[in-house]
């Protein structure tokens, strides 16, 4: 049983909704996307709620999935998402060009990204902020920069997201010393 599914979704005046069969169009003041109604899922629209309906109990895993992309879509368009990653070592910076970040992180050659349509990168210091109106996009865009240097065990060097812990690894020297 699906409880996320069945909170309608509240709509405020800023933001148009759109229903064509199997596609819901919502726009605001961010930008528009486009969400995909899987089968066996209809929606209701009510004054300023938008209702995720299920036509059978087999289709209830749907619900709260098309609930949810249908309220990050609208979430998108009003205020935008955005992820924060840091980098952390000597040496490390990176800068932005337009629609592209360069990354030099330790490596010959300079790293560099380019941004998807409706992706933007601001680069202050050590940190990077990819925002967006596509929740799936801004993630899958701060994963790919993440795993450019990935954070290391043993001094926490590396890209990590804004607030992630690492755990530490003792050496091999401060293995012997304390085992022996």
């Amino acid at each position: 049983m699906s409880r996320i599914g069945k909170k309608p979704i509240i709509i405020e005046p800023d933001i148009q909704i759109s229903i064509n069969n199997e596609v819901v169009n919502i726009s605001g003041s961010k930008g528009g996307m486009d969400v995909k109604i899987p089968r066996g899922v209809s929606l209701e629209k009510k004054e300023n709620q938008l209702l995720v309906v299920i036509k059978n109990n087999h289709d209830n895993n749907l619900q709260g999935l098309t609930r949810s992309l249908i309220q990050n879509a609208v979430k998108g368009v009003k205020s935008g998402w955005t992820k924060q990653l840091e980098m952390v070592g000597v040496g490390y910076r990176s800068d932005t060009d337009g629609m592209s970040i360069n990354l030099h992180v330790g490596f010959s050659h300079v790293v560099k990204i380019q941004a998807p349509k409706g992706i933007s990168f601001q680069v202050t210091e050590n940190k990077i902020t990819v925002s967006g109106i596509d929740k799936y996009l801004v993630g899958e865009v701060a994963a790919s920069i993440r795993r450019v240097r990935p954070p290391e065990p043993y001094k926490g060097k590396g890209i990590k997201y804004m607030g992630e812990h690492i755990r530490k690894k003792l050496g091999k020297a401060a293995k012997a010393v304390g085992g022996a």
